[in-house]
This record gives C-alpha cells, sequence and structure tokens, in this order.
C-alpha cells in the first residue's frame, strides 16, 4: 500500500529520525516534512514545507499544502523543555509568566491546533495514527517529584487534548488511533542539560528512540487510542 505520513518538526533529533526510516519504507509513497524552515531532501519522496507551530495561520496554511493526500501517519515531533533564556522550574518562586506562556504555546496549543487541521486529512478506509510526543512527566499519578512546572503542565494537558481528540474521532473516523508517545530520554538538544543525570542504558539514540516508538505505532489499535504510551508499549497512567 502507498502510504502518505505527515512529519511535524522534522527538523528535530526524533523527527529527523523518522524522515530518515519513513524515506526507506518501500511502503511509503510520500513523507511530507513540516519544520520552521524549510530543508532540502535528496530523497524525491520526502517534500519539506514550513510550518510555525506557534502560529495558527502557518499551521492551517501547512495542511492545505498536502489537503490532497490522505494521510496514513501524522507525527508530532515537537517540544520545548528549555531555552537559553529560561529552564525547567525548580521551585514555586520560579514560575514566569513568560516562559509559562512559551512552553504552553509551544506544547500543548500549537499540537491541538495541528489536530484541528491536520485530522480531516487522516484517512477514513483503514487504520491511521494521529502521534503526539509527550512525556511522562505529564502523568498527574506518576509525579512524585514535583517541580518542572510549565512542562509538567504543558504535557498534562496535552493529553488532554489527546484524549478529546480520540473521542471526537470515534464518531467521525472510527479507523483512526491517537496517541501520545513517551520517547524515552533521547541525546538531543531538548535533553542536553539533563543527561548526566540518565541512568546507563537509559540515554537513547534518536534513531533508537524511533525504532522503538515506530514498533508501538505500528502495533497499537483502536482500543489504544487517547492513551499515553511509553517506548516500550507500557500504558501510562493520567
Amino acid at each position: 500500500m502507498d502510504k502518505n505520513v505527515a512529519i511535524i518538526g522534522a527538523s528535530g533529533a526524533i523527527g529527523n529520525a523518522f524522515v530518515e526510516h519513513y524515506s526507506k519504507d518501500q511502503s511509503v509513497k510520500n513523507v511530507y516534512a513540516f519544520s520552521r524552515k524549510h530543508k532540502s531532501y535528496k530523497d524525491k519522496k520526502v517534500h519539506s514545507f514550513e510550518l510555525d507551530i506557534e502560529n495558527q495561520e502557518s499551521i492551517q496554511d501547512a495542511a492545505e499544502e498536502v489537503k490532497d493526500n490522505r494521510l496514513n501517519h501524522i507525527i508530532i515531533a515537537t517540544g520545548i523543555l528549555h531555552s537559553e533564556s529560561f529552564g525547567p522550574e525548580k521551585s514555586i518562586k520560579d514560575i514566569n509568566y513568560d516562559s509559562m506562556t512559551k512552553v504552553m504555546s509551544v506544547n500543548t496549543i500549537g499540537p491541538s491546533l495541528i489536530g484541528r487541521y491536520f485530522i480531516p486529512l487522516l484517512r477514513k478506509d483503514t487504520k491511521s495514527v494521529l502521534a503526539f510526543l509527550s512525556a511522562r512527566v505529564g502523568s498527574i499519578s506518576d509525579n512524585k517529584l514535583g517541580g518542572w512546572y510549565s512542562y509538567r503542565a504543558s504535557k498534562t494537558a496535552l493529553n488532554q487534548i489527546i484524549k478529546n481528540f480520540s473521542i471526537e474521532l470515534k464518531r467521525t473516523n472510527p479507523n483512526a488511533i491517537v496517541l501520545g508517545l513517551q520517547p524515552g530520554t533521547v541525546d538531543s538538544n531538548l535533553s542536553e542539560p539533563f543527561k548526566k543525570n540518565v541512568a546507563k542504558g537509559k540515554l537513547f539514540t534518536p534513531e533508537q528512540s524511533r525504532e522503538l516508538l515506530s514498533n508501538v505505532i505500528e502495533n497499537v489499535t483502536t482500543r489504544d487510542s487517547g492513551n499515553l504510551l511509553a517506548y516500550d508499549g507500557e500504558t501510562i497512567s493520567p
């Protein structure tokens, strides 16, 4: 079957790993790679488009670019934990309006708008998967350490959005599956300041994480829709 796949956040570590993987997959006809800046790819099946996750018009325009192609998989691999001007909050006194707004914009609002404009592009005649990179720290029941207020809250909110999407799609596209995926700790810019704290063997390369997540995506069923799944297939409690 000639599959069409969209990767949002294609220039990031995990997003790029997905682009590379699907470009080599013989069952995939087109890979639509979306990132803030246009990027050239050697493989002609990879098509590059600009998309600003913090701009609704940009997201709508990006969806328009591929509206004539039904999508088998949409993978949203965007996210922010820190920047040059702020890091994750260690205590209450670190909570800041501007940094919290930024994190919520990238991690929750942007992906929600991706859903608005890209969900109508999912195939309806067979299984399709809409997968958002989320995080275990978004689980309220699993929170034992506190801190990281903005990031935790943004991922908790994202997980709720995912659940809402799954409920509505059961009525409008019963073959569609909406997931949150926990990629593990990946050797990337996002994890750079925290890598020294990762247990031996638990820091994945982008390709290792991608391979594990691909396995989850290929094996999920509609019963999994709305859940947050870890890279090993474990269902993470809300």
